[in-house]
């Protein structure tokens, strides 16, 4: 199980977190923090000194439905519909369109650039280039390198490039096509004059030096020919619309930013002088529709009176035929009448026929003709026509940005469907109208016949070509007069785009790059990701950083803090007496007599037992310095080896650890035998001896309580050092002989995991007496905001006053030298 060691559980099951732990190990750490801001900082600066400056320029225009000068309640052709409802959306999606930006792109060749060698980067010097290159759009252009160009003189220059591979890309603009060409391997390097044609793989155009530019003899020029959807893609994304007030909706501002004034001025004025002609054609559209419509009837109408006019010039010419009388001349009148009334209905019936046919039969209706040419002015016609005409463009325009099947496309044809249903249902109607009309009229048609069937044979043959002529006389005129007028109102026709303020250069500096943002984000940075990091790397160790840990979670006693101190060997407190850890360990044995005593069991010696979790805690450290601590006081001590598996202590003492506790327990030697007097006053060892393969059943032996109780009548105190507690069961076998028990943590090394292990052993009676004492402390102010605890107390060192301690007088070479020594290790 893993303890995070921001997050822990008292014992009320609450979550508490470390924020004082956490704050101080961020504010260890401080010099990272600002050497991370510094580099943040030189990155942020590197990049902006090498960014070039972006610009951005904006244009305005305005979309209406202009009405034609030209049209008025007067004229019969209503088909001046100038755009759709949604005019405004459908413009905002056009410029977004890639055909519109293909067509920008085109006009401009911007797959062009002129570039120069700047302090860092090759620079766009668009319309500054002392010369021009007029490529040949049929031939290919290689595409992505920049090719050199070096103006000698007035007359010739030198085009230069090293090419690595045998074939690079090329495009030919006229189709858009990209070839794989073969290119020369190594600098190619040739000299030519401006004004010829150059042929090569790689480049088809004439170089022609602009008349009074200025240059400088070897000046470094570039040319680089881009991939023309690539150029596409990038405006098309990076140009803005949108409208300019709530106000005033049908008003547009058009935006583009780029690193050429000059580029993003003809962009945005060619984008909307396009977006001009396109809608255009695209408002002419339905009339171009209709005039087509009546020029095909014009020349049927043209056939037939040409027809009917020779028939009625033979006729004459046979029967001497050149008049009739008043009476008939009045019946004809009256059938003309009638006639041309019939022409009119038969004209709006095919209409309708056709136009019926057209909605069954065909998906596109932006080339219906206008219903007004035949003279049909019923409202639901002519509502179900323009709606179905805007519905129709509005989902061709949608065509260029929106994938097929979208539900926009869906909804649309939904609309079209539903007008389509009105009208086909208004067709009918009006057809049924139509045919009534027409049966009357033809009624009344044959009425007056009858009454001229008395006259000769001769004058009725003349009064029917008579008929047929002044019908197609009529006929043609009628079409003539709405061709002229529907040309007129064509040729009247303006753009529903207007614009209002054109994009020009006028001195406004960069809006780009934010330096001032690039050093904010860097500080940002440059703060926040060591913290980050500090934190993650704090919320992730499991480890045991601070006292104040310790008492969050466990109930036992923190006995003391020992500092982190480097010396050759574990003795300590007795080689560096003045030392503030031999202090530290004085104060660890005056906390342990508060324990002592509280446990009085007569006058025989103590037991102080000390164990840890894992090796390298400092276990065999604290057991020689506490043993030497009590033997420098006059107290007669003995230190007991009892880690059998990994013994220690003896390579302090320069002794060898032949002889043992385990050799008297197993009763190959005498007690006598096994105790080594060191050379420290009062104070005697027994090592391990060698290692058996029994160790847990030698320390459960009887033996060892003899060999404690011999030892109790001889001497003052027992320091006994044991195996890991986290590590084997060895440990709590030895509880019982212990007066008091110390558990060493070692800060930033042990598990909180173990502490859990011992509190549980604690509360469940196991362990008594027991103290955890802190070992590898490392004083820094910042840390020392103080403790209390049961019978010990804190230490600090370095502000306990140098009077007391050894000072270091080593110099600063000597202390570099000791960094690169190999660290001694605690065992």
């Amino acid at each position: 199980m893993n303890y995070n060691d921001d997050i822990e559980f008292n014992e009320s099951n609450r979550i508490s977190f470390d924020f004082k732990g956490v704050f101080f190990k961020i504010l260890s750490y401080w010099p990272l923090i600002v050497l991370f801001v510094l580099l943040c900082l030189s990155v942020a600066y590197y990049i902006n000194i090498r960014k070039q400056n972006i610009y951005r320029l904006e244009s305005l225009i305005s979309v209406e439905n202009d009405q034609n000068p030209f049209f008025t309640s007067t004229t019969s052709i209503s088909f001046n519909w100038g755009g759709v409802s949604n005019k405004v959306g459908s413009i905002i999606t056009e410029i977004k369109t890639r055909t519109h930006n293909e067509r920008v792109i085109d006009s401009l060749q911007f797959y062009k650039e002129y570039l120069r060698q700047g302090k860092y980067h090759l620079e766009d010097v668009y319309k500054q280039a002392p010369f021009e290159v007029n490529i040949d759009v049929n031939q290919p252009q290689v595409i992505g390198k920049p090719l050199q160009i070096k103006i000698i003189d007035d007359s010739t220059f030198k085009l230069v490039y090293d090419f690595q591979n045998s074939s690079s890309t090329a495009q030919i603009y006229s189709t858009k096509d990209k070839v794989q060409i073969n290119t020369p391997v190594g600098l190619f390097s040739q000299v030519f004059k401006f004004g010829d044609k150059i042929s090569l793989p790689f480049f088809n155009g004439v170089v022609n030096l602009k008349a009074n530019s200025n240059y400088s003899i070897n000046s470094d020029y570039f040319i680089r020919f881009l991939n023309f959807d690539s150029v596409v893609n990038k405006y098309k994304s990076t140009i803005k619309i949108e409208t300019s007030s709530r106000d005033a909706s049908s008003v547009l501002r058009l935006s583009l930013i780029g690193l050429n004034k000059s580029k993003i001025v003809d962009f945005l004025n060619a984008t909307t002088d396009i977006l001009k002609k396109t809608e255009l054609e695209r408002k002419n559209l339905y009339a171009t529709n209709t005039i087509k419509f009546i020029d095909s009837s014009l020349s049927t109408v043209g056939v037939q009176l040409k027809n009917v006019t020779d028939e009625m010039d033979n006729f004459i010419k046979t029967n001497k035929i050149y008049d009739v009388e008043t009476e008939i001349n009045q019946y004809a009148e009256q059938l003309k009448s009638y006639d041309q009334e019939k022409l009119s209905e038969q004209s709006k019936l095919n209409y309708l026929n056709n136009l019926e046919d057209y909605l069954r039969t065909k998906t596109d209706y932006t080339k219906i003709a206008a219903p007004t040419t035949v003279g049909i002015d019923e409202v639901n016609i002519l509502s179900g026509v323009r709606n179905i005409i805007t519905l129709s463009t509005e989902r061709r325009n949608l065509e260029y940005s929106t994938k097929e099947g979208s539900i926009i496309f869906n909804e649309i044809d939904r609309r079209i469907d539903a007008e389509k249903s009105v009208l086909l249902e208004a067709i009918t109607i009006t057809k049924r109208t139509i045919n009534q009309q027409l049966n009357i009229v033809i009624g009344e048609i044959s009425k007056l016949e009858a009454k001229l069937l008395s006259l000769p044979k001769d004058q009725q043959e003349y009064l029917k070509i008579q008929r047929k002529l002044d019908l197609s006389r009529e006929a043609y005129e009628v079409y003539q007069a709405k061709r002229s007028e529907a040309a007129i109102i064509k040729a009247a026709n303006v753009s529903d785009i207007t614009v209002i303020d054109e994009a020009k250069d006028i001195g406004d500096g960069p809006v780009g790059p934010k330096t001032s943002l690039n050093y904010m984000m860097a500080l940002l940075v440059g703060f926040f990701v060591p913290i980050f990091i500090i934190f993650l790397v704090y919320l992730l160790n499991n480890t045991i950083h601070n006292a104040d840990e310790v008492t969050r979670m466990s109930k036992i006693p923190i006995l003391g803090l020992i500092g982190k101190y480097k010396h050759d060997n574990n003795l300590v407190a007795f080689e560096k007496p003045k030392s503030a850890v031999a202090e530290a360990f004085r104060a660890v044995r005056s906390s342990l007599q508060f324990i002592l005593k509280s446990n009085e069991s007569g006058t025989r010696a103590k037991t102080i037992m000390i164990t840890s979790s894992v090796s390298g805690e400092g276990k065999t450290y604290a057991s020689i310095n506490i043993a030497s601590v009590y033997a420098m006081s006059g107290k007669k001590t003995i230190l007991l080896g009892l880690d059998l598996r990994k013994p220690k202590i003896f390579g302090d003492f320069k002794i060898k650890n032949e002889e043992g506790v385990v050799n008297y327990l197993i009763g190959q030697s005498a007690l006598e035998e096994i105790i080594t007097n060191t050379h420290i006053e009062n104070l005697d060892l027994i090592t391990s001896g060698p290692i058996p393969p029994n160790p847990s059943e030698l320390l459960m032996s009887d033996k060892l309580g003899e060999l404690i109780n011999i030892l109790k009548d001889e001497y003052d105190m027992i320091i006994l050092d044991t195996p890991p507690l986290g590590l084997v069961a060895d440990a709590l076998e030895l509880v019982h002989y212990a007066d008091a028990s110390i558990f060493m943590v070692r800060l930033d090394y042990t598990k909180k995991g173990m502490l859990r292990l011992v509190d549980s052993k604690y509360k469940k009676g196991e362990l008594k007496n027991i103290s955890y004492l802190l070992n590898f402390y490392k004083y820094k102010s910042t840390h020392n905001y103080g403790y209390g605890y049961g019978y010990g107390y804190g230490y600090g060192y370095g502000s306990y006053g140098n009077a007391y301690h050894e000072r270091d007088n080593r110099s600063i070479i000597q202390k570099l030298k000791n960094q690169f020594k190999p660290k001694y290790r605690r065992k």
